[in-house]
């Protein structure tokens, strides 16, 4: 039986955290410094990983390649990238039959004020992409409405990245929340309901953020009260989604619940003055002088008869897709019919009387004795694939269609699989071969102190990888070791790597690259990354807080 140990080399426990951490710094700086492509980034840290498990950490080499394996495969490809991937597919049929654009223009009748769109647009139906794909996806697709409703580019950017934030713990179906149970042991409804008592606070900041970025303090002082109840309302539906109702299902909710109170409110309040896209102010101008207000808003020019109007029956279809996938997760969260897809034939994980199995080659090794469970039918991924076929059905897309579309989202998607398939192989090794103990280990000398520095970590993890899952993933189990070496709660330290590190998203290399390609600025990303870099860090300082007082008996009732 193969057990690492914290002081593995040389008997020194500085040098075996040193020589543990070297498959991350080697990320880091091909993603951050050499800006490799994350794919290419995450196999050769993954290929470091292993020879450090075997040269330095005295590991079987037979094991830590299998240990790889299992992380690619029954972490990273499935369930997570199995979420991805059908996430996607869904929204792809939608594009691929035009309703995905009839959703875009039934969003920007709601409001012409730039103010309201950034809610609307950015944060609301951002999270909705977020639920559903998650990955850089709700970025690269608000960044272009938001510039077909007039946004400047930097602006545009700048709003979509931001607004990526609170909603990104519960991206792709809850994908980061099912990597970190995956990585610590605990389930994903104790994490799900933990950091629903963190990003939830931090939602009611975001959207004020975003007022204040579209307008300046006018924007913030005019619109506050939209701005306040879209993050109350997101908030409290997310808390109430996570920890009562289902978590994949948290950020659907919460978007729709957010766009409901702000879509009810405009029908009985409308800001004082409008904000409208330049272009449209200068139509106005043009056909009828002295209509502006003479503060930087004025009215928009008329639409003209060549405007598309979509029946209720295709608005009702737009958001079909999307009412499907809500019914089915409800549907499979009541617990009768829960605990018996929980059972063989739904599950291939052993018995009812042993829910997980050991990957073949590792029951030598003491940190894979866990298991693993593959329940294939009850999986998010594959309700997500259900809900895609039913979409089809009702929007009457030929079958042959939907197997191009499928197809084309796996070619879509191939990098990114083949990324997190790579940073899931690398945590496993790191978690088998004791190079995250020794780390871990390590950070627990600092103590109660290591609670104010486990969001930065999860901050730091996303910032280089673009990505909620693989921070988690790096890092969950650290998180825990460190945690009960410090006698702080192991679930909230948990939670915390995920909370703290979707601050990290605005910053990263890759949705900056994202954003600037979907604004015509590849190349310029230095000037994004600017205009986000002290909001991040703004909002990570209160995070950090937060989790400070959480751990203290202060706000530690917060915790599960």
């Amino acid at each position: 039986m193969f057990e690492p140990v914290a002081d593995q080399v040389g008997g020194s426990l500085v040098l075996s955290a040193l020589c543990g951490a070297l498959p991350l710094i080697t990320m880091f700086v091909l993603l951050g410094g050499l800006r490799m492509k994350a794919w290419r980034a995450g196999i050769i840290s993954l290929v470091v990983a292993l020879v450090v498990a075997v040269a330095l950490f005295e590991m079987p080499a037979d094991d830590a390649i299998l240990s790889a394996a299992q992380g690619a495969l029954f972490s990273g490809f499935f369930p997570i990238m199995w979420i991805v991937i059908n996430a996607v597919f869904v929204y792809n049929l939608t594009v691929h039959t035009g309703h995905f654009d009839v959703l875009r223009r039934a969003f920007s009748k709601i409001s012409d004020d730039q103010r309201i769109q950034a809610l609307i647009i950015a944060f609301c139906f951002g999270a909705l992409l977020e639920a559903l794909a998650g990955f850089g996806t709700p970025v690269a697709i608000t960044v272009v409405m938001l510039m077909a409703m007039g946004f400047k580019p930097v602006k545009a950017a700048a709003v979509a990245l931001i607004a990526n934030t609170a909603p990104v713990a519960y991206g792709a179906m809850a994908s980061p929340i099912n990597a970190l149970s995956d990585q610590t042991g605990f389930s994903v409804e104790t994490l799900g309901a933990m950091v629903g008592r963190q990003t939830p606070v931090l939602a009611v900041l975001v959207p004020l953020i975003l007022v204040f970025v579209v307008d300046g303090r006018r924007g913030l002082r005019q619109t506050w009260i939209p701005a306040l109840l879209c993050g109350i309302g997101f908030g409290i539906a997310q808390f109430v989604a996570s920890n009562y109702i289902s978590v994949p299902l948290a950020d659907i909710i919460a978007s729709l619940f957010s766009v409901l109170v702000v879509v009810g409110l405009l029908r009985v309040w409308q800001p004082r003055e409008k904000v409208y896209a330049e272009s449209l102010v200068g139509a106005a101008a043009a056909t009828s002088a002295g209509s502006g207000s003479g503060t930087g808003s004025g009215a928009p020019a008329g639409t003209g008869d060549g405007e598309v109007r979509d029946s209720s029956r295709e608005v009702f279809k737009a958001f079909l897709p999307y009412m499907i996938i809500v019914v089915i997760f409800v549907i499979v969260s009541i617990p009768a019919i829960k605990d018996a897809l929980a059972h063989p034939p739904f599950t291939l994980s052993g018995t009812d009387y042993t829910p997980t199995v050991i990957f073949p080659g590792l029951d030598d090794v003491a940190g894979a004795q866990g298991g693993f469970k593959f329940d294939w039918f009850p999986a998010a991924g594959t309700m997500l694939l259900i809900s895609g076929i039913l979409t089809a059905i009702c929007l009457r897309i030929r079958p042959d269609a939907v197997a191009r579309t499928y197809g084309a989202t796996y070619r879509q998607l191939a990098p990114a699989i083949v990324t997190v398939m790579a940073v899931l192989g690398l945590a496993y090794v790191m978690n088998f071969s004791g190079q995250t103990g020794s780390i871990g280990a390590w950070l627990a000398g600092a103590g109660s102190a290591f609670a104010i520095l486990s969001p930065i970590l999860g901050w730091l993890g996303v910032a280089v990888t673009g990505s909620d899952t693989s921070s988690n993933a790096l890092f969950g189990l650290l998180q825990v070791t460190t945690a009960k070496e410090a006698g702080l709660d192991p679930v909230l330290m948990a939670a915390s790597n995920s909370s703290g590190g979707v601050l990290g998203k605005m910053v990263s290399p890759q949705n900056l690259a994202i954003a600037a390609a979907a604004v015509g600025m590849a190349g310029k990303e230095g000037e994004i990354f600017r205009k986000v870099f002290g909001w991040s860090i703004a909002m990570l300082a209160f995070m950090c807080v937060l989790v400070a007082l959480q751990s203290t008996p202060v706000l530690g009732w917060m915790v599960p």
